[in-house]
Formats: C-alpha cells, sequence, structure tokens
C-alpha cells in the first residue's frame, strides 16, 4: 500500500481488510488518496481529525455543491434511479437536512422502536426455533431477522416480504447492473405501498411518514418518502445482517468471550459496542466536500475538494484508543464511529442495537454450544463496501 496517497480499490481487493485499515490509523491523519474510480480526493483517518469533519459545517454531504466527483456516477447508478438511493438523509446539509430529518424523526422514535422491541423478540425466538443442528448462519438467520423487523417497522405485509429481501440483496451488489435491478424494483413498489398507506393509514413507520407534518405543516414529497424508505432499508436490514454476522464470528473466534457472554448477557450491549467499533458494518462515510479552505494541523483542504473520511480506520487510530486493534468489551470509554457523528449520527442506530443485543442474547440462551464448522481464520468477507463474512456455517447443539 502506498500510505502516502493510498488506493481506495484496495478496500475491496484486499484480502485483509482489518491490515488495510491499521496501516492506514498508523499513517497521516489527513492525505490524498485515490477514489474507486481513480479520481484523486482527501482521505481522513484520525478519530478526532474524522469527529471534527462530521460535525463542522464547511463539510458540505452535497456533491453537486462542489462538481468534483459524481459518487452516483462512480458507482454506475442509473440516472433515473440515482434521485432515490442518492438523496438520502446523509446527502443533505441544512437547513434542507434539518427539515427532513425532523420529519423522520416524529415517525421514527425511540417511543416506535421501544413499542416494537418485544415483536422483535418474537421473531427472532421464530427464527431460533426454524434452524436446523447444521446452519448457514447468515442465510438462515442473520440475513431472514432484520428483514423481517423492518418490514414489520414500516409496514410492509408478510406476503411481499420475499420481494424485499431479494431486492435488498440486489441494492447492495458490487454489480451495478443488480443494484439498478433491486433498486427499480423496490421504487415502484414502495410508489405503490405509499399510495395504498396515504388512503389507508395504518400504526407503521411509512403510514408515519406519509402523514408527518412539521411545525409549518410541511411534509414530505413521495420522491423524498421513497428516498427515505430506502435508505432506512439499506441501514435497518443490511448493514444490521452485517452487524450481527460479524458478532458472531468475533465470538465463534473467541469462545472464551462466547462463554463470558452467556453467563453474563447484561455485558452484550458493551461487547456490541466493541463489535462496532472494532469492525462495524460502515468502514467509509458518504463522500464529504468543502464549501472553503479547512486547516487539519499543518495540511489545507482546498475549498471544492471531496474528503472521504475513513470510518474503520478513525475506529483504530492509537491516539485515541489503547490497543485500538484488540477486540476489548470492557473498554471503558468507547465514543466510536459506528454510526456515524454529528447531525447525520445514524437515525436507526437504536434499532440495530436492540436486534443485535436480542440476537446475541437469543442465540446464546437457546444453544449452550455453537461453533464453526470451518476455520474461522478461513472465513472470508463479502466483496462490496459494507464488511460482512462471506458465509458461516455453524452447528448449534
Amino acid at each position: 500500500m502506498n500510505l502516502d496517497e493510498p488506493d481506495l480499490t484496495e478496500l475491496i481487493t484486499t484480502p485483509d481488510r482489518d491490515a488495510f485499515f491499521t496501516a492506514l490509523a498508523a499513517g497521516p491523519p489527513v492525505r490524498r488518496a485515490r477514489y474507486l474510480d481513480g479520481t484523486r480526493v482527501w482521505l481522513i483517518t484520525g478519530y478526532a481529525e474524522a469527529r471534527s469533519a462530521l460535525s463542522d459545517p464547511r463539510f458540505s454531504s452535497d456533491g453537486e455543491r462542489a462538481g468534483v466527483l459524481d459518487v452516483g456516477a462512480t458507482a454506475g447508478i442509473p440516472e433515473d434511479i440515482r434521485p432515490y438511493l442518492m438523496n438520502t438523509l446523509g446527502a443533505y446539509d441544512p437547513p434542507d437536512h434539518t427539515r427532513l430529518r425532523n420529519l423522520a424523526a416524529k415517525a421514527f422514535t425511540a417511543r416506535r422502536v421501544a413499542r416494537l422491541r418485544p415483536h422483535i423478540e418474537r421473531i427472532c425466538a421464530s427464527l431460533l426455533d426454524g434452524l436446523d443442528e447444521e446452519a448457514e448462519f447468515i442465510e438462515d438467520f442473520a440475513y431472514p431477522f432484520p428483514i423481517q423487523v423492518i418490514c414489520e417497522l414500516l409496514g410492509v405485509p408478510d406476503t411481499d416480504r420475499d420481494i424485499w429481501r431479494s431486492a435488498a440483496v440486489d441494492l447492495t451488489a458490487p454489480d451495478p447492473t443488480r443494484i439498478a435491478t433491486g433498486a427499480r424494483t423496490l421504487v415502484a413498489y414502495m410508489r405503490d405501498l405509499i399510495t395504498t398507506k396515504r388512503a389507508n393509514p395504518a400504526d407503521d413507520l411509512i403510514s408515519a411518514l406519509v402523514t408527518a407534518r412539521d411545525d409549518a405543516g410541511d411534509r414530505l414529497s413521495d420522491t423524498e418518502t421513497v428516498a427515505l424508505s430506502l435508505s432506512m432499508l439499506i441501514a435497518g436490514h443490511e448493514t444490521t445482517v452485517a452487524l450481527i454476522a460479524s458478532s458472531m464470528l468475533h465470538l465463534l473466534a473467541e469462545p472464551d468471550l462466547l462463554d463470558r457472554l452467556r453467563n453474563h448477557p447484561e455485558q452484550i450491549p458493551a461487547a456490541v459496542e466493541e463489535f462496532l467499533r472494532h469492525s462495524g458494518p460502515a468502514e467509509i462515510a458518504v463522500m464529504r466536500y468543502t464549501t472553503e479552505t479547512v486547516r487539519f494541523g499543518d495540511v489545507d483542504i482546498p475549498e471544492g475538494q471531496a474528503v472521504q473520511i475513513a470510518y474503520a480506520a478513525a475506529n483504530h487510530d492509537p491516539r485515541r484508543f489503547d490497543a485500538a486493534d484488540s477486540l476489548d468489551i470492557t473498554r471503558p470509554d468507547n465514543p466510536h464511529l459506528g454510526f456515524g457523528h454529528g447531525i447525520h449520527y445514524c437515525l436507526g442506530a437504536a434499532l440495530a442495537r436492540a436486534e443485535t443485543e436480542i440476537a446475541l442474547t437469543g442465540l446464546l440462551i437457546r444453544f449452550p454450544r455453537i461453533e464453526a464448522t470451518i476455520p474461522t481464520e478461513e472465513v472470508g468477507l463479502r466483496p462490496g463496501l459494507m464488511r460482512m463474512p462471506a458465509t458461516l456455517p455453524l452447528r448449534l447443539r
């Protein structure tokens, strides 16, 4: 790796992502880099610098303001569906972001998530009941669990959930053609569902989004509702799948930790926070763009530059975390960036935490013996920009 100007395609191609981010964390906290299409960008890997940039209004989330890098085109997303995939909360600045976030927050409340918790526990228990002694953990549990939860939350009928699952998998695939297919399927479905909810609202998140009003009486447009629902699907499904699967892989690799959490389930929430820091699913942030020159130490990032923040490197910054590469669930101070920071902090963080805690608790209580049927060091990662084991075959007893 060229530490002076890293090539971010290595994030996808390297067989050892941990070593990749550890090397980035050990280098300069701010430097030039090459994006996936070869475009020169600025890379932030230091924890303090990343946290600062994530809350600094001089860093815009709106690529059109800078015109430096068209992320949608780089990712191969067709122009007709970019408004639904690129215009998520993470791609807006105030005041538009403030308006959308406030409207979404009126619908996606902590109270709604808390009210859903018994449903989450029932979904988890039902899926655990259906597991065979030999199970492929991701396919048989980690995928269906969050999709059932997010569909319950959003108000997607049971009969339509297979459509959502297959389209959601396509949406995060490394193949641009599959991304386009999945997005078009979900956009068309969501438009129809919004029409149904507008005519017959129910006690679900999409109905709440459709009927939400701010203090001025404003509401979300259909395009905004579709884009927010899709972003919640991705954040509430695919990233949670990855977090649950990666957490399970950690426990299988460290049997003493698995036994400890089985005997002390009250420590599972702290373990989830450390899993998020050590190997959370979101390894890089949405691209930011400087609206004026920003100085970090002796480095100036000029106005109009694309800036990539590497969460995974910042979470392994030895200047912030002692023994940063070690997994330590007793870490007393763990302000990780696994869910971002600042105004773009993940709206669904509470739901992801609840699902992962419930999943791990249910698994450890239900099965006194859990072991991988292949060596954990041979478990590779799925290609793409989200960290997730490619497969995780288990023996459950």
